[in-house]
Order: structure tokens, then C-alpha cells, then sequence
């Protein structure tokens, strides 16, 4: 099997994932009832992959789905308000073709980056259980595999540096067992990983127009990237 047909039989996977019941009813019912403004799309409806440059040297790590977003439209942060804060970050900092997300066919492409989520489909009242994390887990295991390039992991979220942590202390038998306190902007260096961690806070609305998060702080989070990646380029 090469490396590509990995990749399908993992997303392949993910799209036929029925694990968790709550999520496959919650995630079939908003796609069944959708929202007033997007009446007339098909939704997703689906657990839903990741994407990007499969060459990538940096992993984004999302909570889940947006019900009227990436559960709509079947690609992560694209149509919805997080997506409108992250892309043009990215595409600023030169991992984005493009500054702005609405369909799967809109020409975006991703540089040396590739985005996922703790979780693949969408939770109601965007809160997964210890459970469903759990179970969506071992996807984002087998990302972290396939990744062959890979450097460093931007963990957007505290739940996400929460799993961003477990899966590596797992992955590369980290010896310190107590896991570093979530700070925006925070950098984690491991002596047994060659990945470096890098926390931010989520770009959901709740923290973009509260201010909690603002565009200086974001974009200095992909400077700092772009910046390690080029420390460690060999």
C-alpha cells in the first residue's frame, strides 16, 4: 500500500465512522433541519476529514466541525465565522493560497500545512464528551503517521493542546506525565519528540469579537511557525 492509498483508507475511514451515537444523530439532524440562510445546500452531514499538503511540516489541530460550517460544507474551518478569522492569517503567513474559505471546490490550497480536529463531527453545543475525544483519537494518531514531514503541532484551543499533548506523550513516550498548563502563544520543546507544540486560542467567534482573541495575536502565532520552521529546517 504507498503513502497515498494510506491517506484514502484513512479518510475513508473517518467519513464511515459511526462510534459515537449522540454525534451521528446530532450531526444527521442539523444537516436534516440546516440553517435559514443555507436552505437550498446539501449538507455535509458527515464526520469529516482533514485536509492540506500531505507533504506537510505543520499539523493545525481544531476542536470539531461547525454545525453551519465544516458540517455543511465537509471541509474543516470552511464556511463558517472561524474560518474567516483563521484563513487570512494563513495565507499572510503564506500556508494559504487564499484568504477566505466557502466550498470545498473554491480553489483553496494549503502550504506545507495540514488542519484537523479532535473531533470529526459536529458536537451539540460544541462541547464533545472525554469519550467522544477518545474516540476520534487514534484518527488523528494515524494523521500524525502519515505526516512524514512533519515539525511542529499549533493546537487551536485548550481541548485540543489538551489532546495535542496526550497523543504525543503517547507517541513518543514523553517522560514528564503532567501536562503544561494552556497559555496563548505558549511553545512546548520535547527532548524525546521532534515536534515542537505551539498553543493558541481557538478562532471562534466567542473569542474574536470578546477580544480575547485579536488578529496581532494570531498572526503572531504563525510568525512564530513560520519561525521555528525555519530554526529547524535541515
Amino acid at each position: 500500500m504507498d503513502h497515498k492509498d494510506n491517506w484514502d483508507q484513512l479518510n475513508e475511514d473517518v467519513i464511515s465512522c459511526k462510534r459515537c451515537p449522540r454525534l451521528v444523530q446530532w450531526r444527521e439532524q442539523v444537516a436534516k433541519e440546516k440553517r435559514k440562510a443555507f436552505l437550498d445546500e446539501q449538507y455535509w452531514g458527515n464526520p469529516v476529514p482533514g485536509f492540506g499538503d500531505l507533504k506537510a511540516r505543520v499539523l493545525v489541530i481544531g476542536l470539531a466541525p461547525g454545525a453551519h460550517g465544516s458540517n455543511r460544507t465537509g471541509r474543516m474551518f470552511t464556511g463558517d465565522a472561524s474560518g474567516d478569522f483563521l484563513f487570512p492569517a494563513l495565507c499572510k503567513a503564506g500556508f494559504s493560497s487564499q484568504g477566505e474559505s466557502r466550498t470545498v471546490g473554491d480553489g483553496l490550497r494549503l502550504k506545507n500545512m495540514y488542519i484537523t480536529a479532535v473531533c470529526r463531527c459536529v458536537p451539540p453545543g460544541n462541547r464533545p464528551t472525554i469519550q467522544e475525544q477518545q474516540n476520534c483519537l487514534p484518527f488523528l494518531k494515524r494523521e500524525i503517521a502519515l505526516l512524514k514531514n512533519l515539525q511542529g503541532i499549533v493546537a487551536l484551543g485548550g481541548i485540543a493542546f489538551k489532546n495535542a499533548f496526550n497523543v504525543m506523550r503517547e507517541t513518543y513516550s514523553l517522560q514528564s506525565s503532567k501536562r503544561p498548563k494552556f497559555v496563548h502563544g505558549r511553545l512546548i520543546l520535547f527532548e524525546e519528540s521532534p515536534l515542537w507544540l505551539l498553543a493558541s486560542y481557538h478562532p471562534s467567534r466567542q473569542n474574536t469579537q470578546t477580544g480575547r482573541l485579536t488578529e496581532k495575536m494570531f498572526s503572531d502565532i504563525w510568525k512564530k511557525a513560520n519561525y521555528l520552521l525555519e530554526e529547524l529546517k535541515s
